[in-house]
């Protein structure tokens, strides 16, 4: 049995104890609370905000990968070579930008609340997906396009029923890294009102509560742990798939 046959179920447990039965945990986080303040985050419901966070990240991530692998596509046709070194800038750019400046840019035209922290969200995760999909799309066996031209398939074709699957587990790396660094990053979205988990944590900078720091800290890891585990494991199943 592996070590992460282990941990899986175990950190699983975890992680829905924190957020369902918060106070189950109260001793271990008395010790890090001020004086007579409050040791567990009740201001709003840890499900709710968790399940607020995570449909933030899941939009973004799911718009991001849209947006990428369709640009993606386009630039690895021949048509579209030439915009190669453009498109590359251009998704340079959402991580060039502080997620702090994005958000400070997209609330006088969006307001307060979810709309900044998906902008910020989308235009962080757009690199990793677009260079792994281009880099997956160029380095297509030959020889199974070869196969795929000489029985007749039409370019849609090939695109869709030989080249995606193929690079589909390239792909999912980089779905994967932007996955996570949203899930991190969207934490700050509770400086502009946006419903995150993110709320315990800046909650325990203000009261200087290290309690709240940690709650929230801790459920955001797990979070992140957990689903770039699942996204491996996906990975290396389709892997196992495309091999075969």
């Amino acid at each position: 049995m592996s070590i992460g046959t282990i941990l899986r179920p175990g950190l699983t447990l975890l992680l829905l104890a924190l957020v369902l039965k918060p106070a189950w945990f109260a001793p271990v986080f008395a010790p890090l609370a001020p004086q007579g303040a409050p040791v567990i985050y009740e201001r709003a419901s840890l499900l709710s905000l968790s399940l607020s966070h995570l449909g933030l990240v899941a939009a973004a991530t799911a718009a991001a990968t849209l947006v990428s692998v369709t640009l993606a596509i386009l630039v690895t046709r021949q048509a579209g070579a030439a915009f190669r070194p453009l498109s590359r800038t251009i998704a340079n750019m959402g991580q060039t930008f502080p997620p702090v400046a994005v958000l400070a840019l997209a609330v006088p035209a969006l307001g307060f609340g979810a709309g900044p922290t998906l902008v910020a969200l989308f235009l962080y995760g757009l690199l990793p997906i677009f260079e792994n999909t281009v880099t997956a799309l160029l380095t297509l066996p030959p020889a199974t396009m070869e196969a795929a031209r000489g029985i007749g398939l039409n370019r849609w074709q090939r695109l869709v029923r030989v080249e995606l699957p193929l690079a589909l587990p390239v792909m999912l790396t980089g779905i994967r890294l932007s996955a996570v660094i949203a899930l991190g990053t969207a934490t700050i979205g509770s400086t502009v009102a946006a419903r995150t988990l993110g709320e315990v944590i800046i909650a325990g900078l203000l009261t200087n509560n290290t309690a709240y720091v940690l709650q929230g800290g801790l459920i955001v890891g797990l979070f992140a742990v957990l689903i770039y585990d699942a996204l491996v494991q996906l990975e290396a199943y389709l892997a196992r798939r495309t091999r075969g």
